[in-house]
């Protein structure tokens, strides 16, 4: 009604200019000035339909494509259910994933990444390859451990975190007296050539393991730290189902273990018992993030609110592949069995992501030597 009435204004003003024009030649040139004011305020006017085209989201181009960890073959056929959007993960581990997001960096394929990588993705947030300052409708109800993950321009959300490394030891191989407690006794000479971890430049989630030592401690006691160990014979393995394989085996009878693996023994009746250390386990995040020129901003933004609503949450660790994990939002359970005094700790993303290829190639340096 408001572009009604300016457009009668204007020919009200250009009619009685007009009259007023012909009484007095002289003001002819204000008069015309006049109308042409009233014109333009009546031409510039937004129209409803200008309103409705400026406010409505672009529609998606096609099937929304997610690169995630090997894990949770659920959550496609859950999100689908949900939300009528189709979806096509392509997984993999933590190393392949990334590598394929460099590969595509001119061109990406993926509209959302949801990985046990953390640093990662927050390197790709500052390198502009990320959505950013878009918040989930759902956000407000991340529990107060989650919202202390959440980088400053919102590239990425934390959708859970699990023990990047907890202590287990082979029960036939290690009384409980003897087992180590704490991640200082790996160092203990009565543990040469007892111990074994997964490889942070291949394993999502050994990154982020280690990335606490070296936070803590500096990177030269950080250095030092894992030297020690290494020296006192510890071994290194390309993922975590590789150690598993060398503790179930007796090849190593103590080992940092992904909390996952860890209870996937323990339940399968494996001779191994699980310690969380007093000072905290090492914690992988694991995070979801919209690649900044996604084709597909409508299903992208519904993936990572679906993944931050209690029941998908409650979904995974009921049914899912990675059960163990401590949820990002408020309302849902953790597994019964997982330990209740579970404390996880975790390096600022932002420092773990800036000296991760230095920490990477020292480790690879080591396996050289």
């Amino acid at each position: 009604m408001k572009t009604n009435g300016k457009r009668w204004l204007g020919t009200v003003l250009v009619a009685g200019l007009a009259a007023l024009t012909a009484a007095c030649g002289n003001t002819g040139n204000a008069a015309n000035d006049a109308a042409g004011n009233a014109e333009n305020v009546q031409t510039t006017a937004p129209s409803p339909e200008s309103d409705a085209a400026a406010t409505t989201p672009p529609a998606d181009k096609g099937t929304l494509t997610v690169y995630l960890n090997d894990f949770d073959s659920i959550i496609a056929p859950l999100f689908e259910e949900a939300t009528g959007y189709k979806m096509e993960v392509v997984v993999g581990n933590g190393a392949e994933i990334m590598s394929r997001v460099e590969a595509e960096k001119g061109n990406p394929h993926w509209d959302v990444l949801w990985l046990d990588a953390m640093p990662s993705i927050h390197g790709l947030g500052a390198s502009g390859q990320l959505l950013e300052d878009w918040t989930p409708s759902n956000a407000a109800n991340l529990t107060d451990f989650a919202k202390g993950f959440l980088p400053e321009k919102q590239w990425y959300v934390p959708t859970g975190a699990h023990a990047a490394g907890v202590i287990v030891y082979n029960k036939n191989l290690v009384k409980a007296t003897d087992a180590p407690q704490s991640w200082a006794d790996f160092a203990n000479e009565k543990y040469k050539d007892m111990i074994g971890m997964a490889d942070p430049a291949i394993a999502a989630p050994a990154y982020p393991f280690v990335s606490w030592f070296f936070k803590e401690k500096a990177m030269d006691g950080g250095q030092a730290f894992f030297s020690s160990l290494m020296d006192n014979g510890m071994r290194v393995y390309p993922k975590n189902p590789n150690v598993v394989k060398a503790l179930a085996a007796g090849e190593i009878s103590i080992a940092a273990l992904q909390e996952s693996n860890a209870y996937a023994m323990k339940n399968a009746n494996e001779p191994i018992e699980i310690i969380w250390p007093a000072e905290g386990a090492p914690a992988s995040i694991r995070v979801a993030a919209i690649q900044k020129d996604t084709g597909n901003p409508n299903a992208a933004k519904a993936f990572v609110e679906f993944l931050l609503d209690p029941k998908t949450q409650q979904a995974l660790i009921d049914q899912g592949d990675e059960s163990y994990f401590q949820p990002s939002v408020n309302g849902v359970n953790a597994k019964a069995d997982r330990a209740a005094d579970a404390k996880l700790v975790a390096a600022d993303a932002s420092w773990a992501s800036e000296n991760e290829a230095a920490i990477k190639q020292w480790f690879a340096d080591q396996s050289v030597k």
